[in-house]
């Protein structure tokens, strides 16, 4: 039970990396349902990432749906290390974003 707990804690923060870096992102008011509802959605569609697996498609159009304001919350600087900041960005070009310098998601902040 430990191991899905973790892995689903480690998939939001795959999740919230991918979305937080990408250039292309929806900005608005969300509710907290709304939110609620784009992170589950996440973990659903991006599962495979958190097991070392390349976005799927379906994966990459939910990153670029995703409202910033939904994930950054969650990422904290014990779920940072565990993921790998130089592993995401790999995976946001996989893509087909771009990840802007310098920006920053949590306690997270992407190299310059």
């Amino acid at each position: 039970m430990r191991l899905v707990s973790r892995a689903t804690m480690m998939l939001v923060v795959v999740a919230a990396i991918v979305v937080t870096m990408s250039n292309e992102l929806v900005h608005g008011q969300t509710s907290p349902s709304q939110c609620k509802e784009e992170r589950k959605q996440l973990e659903s569609n991006c599962r495979p990432v958190i097991f070392g697996r390349q976005p799927t498609p379906q994966c990459c159009a939910r990153v670029r749906a995703t409202h910033v304001e939904c994930v950054c919350p969650y990422v904290t600087p014990k779920l940072a290390a565990l993921l790998g900041v130089d592993r995401t960005i790999k995976q946001i070009e996989g893509c087909g974003r771009t990840v802007p310098r310098n920006f920053k998601c949590g306690s997270v902040t992407t190299p310059p």
